[in-house]
């Protein structure tokens, strides 16, 4: 059952209730491998699911259009408090609703249309909101797109700087959505300096990593930075954006008001909480065990035949090119996911297939790490994988089914946040 339990929920509209424990159900006897997604602890579902969501608040702390903030002010303030000192920055704005308006944000707060922004291109591994034609964010704004390299699979740096001295960007972005490899922070901030950019560093995917010590961290490099607060943080589905104190009015006035109303306070105060978790020691173990479980899986996948981009992986994620297995990324992805393997079909780079039936697989290892999988089920899980996208291009669903009971047979072993099969 669903933990917090939702007895309300039960009685008041059984119909969705019955929704809700069944995604629990779903999420336990699932090896969850998307990349952006985790578990959170009951913790932070407490807050999230907490009166704290009939509390309007637009405005900051101390400074609101509506009374009865005693109360809120200061969670607010916690959470602010909490991520500065987590991340060693000297501003934090914690009240973006989520990852692509603090992005949009950023922009506001350095930026007026037209102006040139640098990015890494969305096929290469960057995000739709670092200038891609279909986002706002290339609409409004003239992209400059740095790529990879074809034999590293790596971020071309010499190319990045040529770039930004060609074109001069107001804005650089660094970070993305499908980058296995660590983020040279420290190049990318000389490169801007000479350029005359801001630097923005989009930590999104490896924001726990960095707070667990992980993965190098961006501060003290770029200018601003922006974040979920879920995937590797383990935290409820908001933002933040962090800054320099020289940046910190320009930041706070694009997120309210240039960009939205009223903070969603519940989830301010599941953020609150997910950073109080990730303070505590046993998450920087938690953090390096992603790490180490995402490079036995991508070894354990490099003995098994498979391509990876770049090679490997540095953090928790692994990008998959399947073109010679003989099989695309949206058959492989769903057949994986009939047999209990849930990732997600991904574009690689200079892919020649469309971005809805791409070549690759992406991969990740945050949540099977928080149920507490270790480097010596990676072997299994590759094992797991391979055998089933050599049956779906066989179209042979019997071991599909196999593999989804053998799946449900080891993760009946390792406790889920949020679900327990208790009565």
């Amino acid at each position: 059952m669903h933990e917090p339990a939702v007895p309300h929920l039960h009685d008041q509209d059984p119909e969705i209730a019955g929704m809700v424990e069944d995604e629990a159900r779903r999420q336990f006897e699932k090896l969850r491998l998307i990349a952006s997604e985790n578990y959170v602890s009951p913790a932070v579902l407490e807050a999230a699911g907490s009166v704290l969501t009939n509390k309007y608040s637009e405005g900051y702390a101390g400074k609101r259009y509506y009374e009865g903030q005693q109360l809120v002010d200061p969670i607010e303030t916690l959470a602010i408090d909490r991520a500065k000192e987590l991340f060693g920055v000297e501003h934090a704005n914690v009240q973006p609703y989520s990852g692509s308006p603090a992005n949009l944000a950023v922009y506001m707060a350095f930026l007026e249309p037209g102006d040139p922004v640098m990015g890494l291109s969305l096929p290469m591994g960057g995000h739709l909101t670092h200038g891609w034609s279909v986002s706002a964010t290339g609409k409004w704004f003239r992209p400059v797109r740095y790529e990879v390299r074809a034999d590293t699979g790596r971020v071309d740096m010499d190319q990045v700087r040529d770039l930004a001295l060609k074109e001069r960007p107001k804005l650089i972005w660094c970070g993305g959505t499908a980058i296995p490899r660590t983020i040279d922070f420290p190049v990318f901030a000389e490169i801007a300096r000479e350029a005359g950019a801001v630097l923005a560093a989009d930590i999104a995917h490896i924001a726990g990593l960095i707070a667990g010590g992980a993965h190098p961290s961006p501060v003290g490099h770029a200018d601003v930075i922006s974040t979920t607060t879920h995937k590797t943080l383990r935290g409820p589905r908001g933002a933040m954006v962090m800054s320099t104190a020289e940046h910190a009015k320009a930041v706070d006035k694009a997120v309210f008001p240039g960009l939205q109303g009223g903070p969603h306070n519940h989830t301010t105060a599941a953020i609150a909480v997910a950073l109080k978790e990730a303070s505590q020691p046993g998450f920087a173990t938690y953090a390096r065990q992603v790490v180490a479980n995402a490079k036995a899986l991508a070894a354990a996948l490099l003995d098994r035949g498979y391509d990876l981009i770049s090679g490997g992986t540095d953090n928790h994620l692994i990008l998959i090119d399947l073109t010679s297995k003989g099989i695309g990324g949206k058959p492989a992805a769903q057949a994986l996911d009939r047999a209990g393997i849930e990732l997600n079909y991904n574009a690689v780079p200079f892919d020649t297939r469309k971005p809805f039936d791409p070549s690759g697989l992406r991969v990740g290892t945050a949540a099977v790490t928080t149920r507490g999988l270790g480097e010596e089920h990676m072997p299994r899980v590759a094992a797991w994988m391979d055998e089933v996208v050599q049956a779906a291009s066989k179209q042979d669903e019997s071991t599909v089914e196999r593999v989804a009971g053998q799946v449900r047979e080891l993760l009946a072993d390792y406790p889920m946040p949020g679900w327990t099969s208790a009565p």
